[in-house]
């Protein structure tokens, strides 16, 4: 059974990292989650596969440590909760950006896209890419140090 586990480990993992490296955020967000079950199924895995040993106190035998099974189970209420917010940040990054390469995204998620002027929403705090040479009648120009 083992041989099998980990096979599916391995597909898990490797389609968790062939999204991971797309641009598109919700394979990006759908990689990070295959990691997570592949990392779980591993935990499960190497805590030991024994059918004939419950992890009970009041049967008779040879018992199964339940701290994996408890440490799986946590993770895979975390990874839940992470992966619907990540979710939600993405499906936010799209309405702002209009777009879902993560390429791409570059400053545009720091500007206000309900200002009409176009101004960014944190002005202190420009991006990277945000040209400072010369201000335009729509932009107000970057703050400089004194």
């Amino acid at each position: 059974m083992e041989p099998l586990f980990a096979l599916l480990i391995g597909v898990l993992v490797g389609t968790g990292v062939f999204l991971l490296l797309s641009r598109t955020i919700i394979r990006v967000v759908l990689g990070l989650a295959f990691i997570a079950y592949g990392v779980n199924l591993a935990i499960l895995t190497v805590a030991g596969l024994r059918p004939d040993a419950p992890p009970l106190l009041t049967l008779k035998g040879p018992y199964v440590d339940p701290l994996p099974q408890a440490l799986v189970l946590t993770a895979i209420v975390i990874g839940f909760a992470t992966t619907a917010l990540l979710l939600t940040v993405a499906l936010r990054a799209y309405q702002v950006a209009g777009h879902d390469d993560v390429e791409a995204f570059g400053d545009s998620l720091a500007r206000d896209p309900d200002s009409p002027d176009g101004l960014h929403a944190d002005a202190s705090h420009l991006g990277p890419d945000e040209p400072t040479e010369a201000p335009t009648s729509t932009r107000r120009a970057p703050r400089r140090p004194a």
